[in-house]
């Protein structure tokens, strides 16, 4: 069978399989969370919708913005591809473009107000298998938009830097995981065209690495949970 043949044989698959493409590249798509960097919100294991035209039309497979729909938000949880060498990262957005932002001693910093810390405790955390820690969780407020973060008191952490300002066009993010985070404490800030799209929900969710070794458990408690 030629190719002539074999594309005619099957255009109606074949045209599903680049729909779909396209539908991925250029208005949904999901993110495994491959990482601890947005605990407590996210879990490894949990599987996000990404909402692609949340902020701008791209041209499906570049970062080429065709037109912007809506302005990105304090408080946000977007996928975007690293300004340091394209990783794709799930990350929350603290500093919109003319924010003065800091943090003193992990305490977050805007505009010149120390963020409040609510609702406060300390449970174990597992960091690599075997090694638990202590962690701190508490309630951050961006602008009424509140979250948990989470700080590991016991591992070394940049937990300080001078207040700068947010160049325009781009945006200052960090994990939930402040202490376990490449965030742009260590990328820099991260322009518009770089953000993904906005993580909205769970899609699906398994812990899928026990203390008993690999394995795929389910947690139903957590699938098409909203994104806070």
């Amino acid at each position: 069978m030629n190719i002539r043949h074999l594309l005619r044989d099957n255009r109606g698959f074949i045209l599903f399989l680049l729909s779909f493409a396209l539908f991925r590249t250029a208005v949904a798509d999901w993110n495994p969370i491959p990482s601890g960097s947005m605990r407590p919100t996210l879990l490894e294991g949990d599987v996000v919708l990404v909402n692609r035209l949340a902020y701008d039309l791209k041209l499906p497979l570049t970062d080429v913005v065709l037109m912007p729909l809506a302005e990105p938000r304090r408080g946000d949880v977007v996928t975007l591809s690293s300004p340091a060498g394209g990783t794709r990262l799930i990350k929350r957005i603290v500093g919109l473009p003319g924010d003065h932002i800091a943090m003193r001693d992990g305490v977050l910093v805007l505009n010149g107000r120390p963020q409040a810390y609510r609702d406060s405790h300390t449970q174990g955390e597992t960091v690599t298998p075997g090694w638990v820690v202590d962690a701190l969780r508490a309630t951050e407020d961006l602008g009424g938009r509140p979250h948990a973060v989470q700080f590991l008191p016991a591992l070394q952490a940049r937990r300080d830097f001078a207040e700068m300002t947010v160049p325009p066009g781009r945006y200052f993010l960090l994990g939930d995981n402040r202490d376990n985070s490449e965030d742009s404490r260590f990328i820099g800030t991260v322009p518009r065209e770089r953000l993904i799209g906005r993580a909205h929900h769970v899609l699906v969710s398994a812990d899928w690495l026990g203390e008993d070794g690999w394995r795929l458990a389910p947690r139903f408690s957590r699938w098409a949970m909203a994104i806070r």
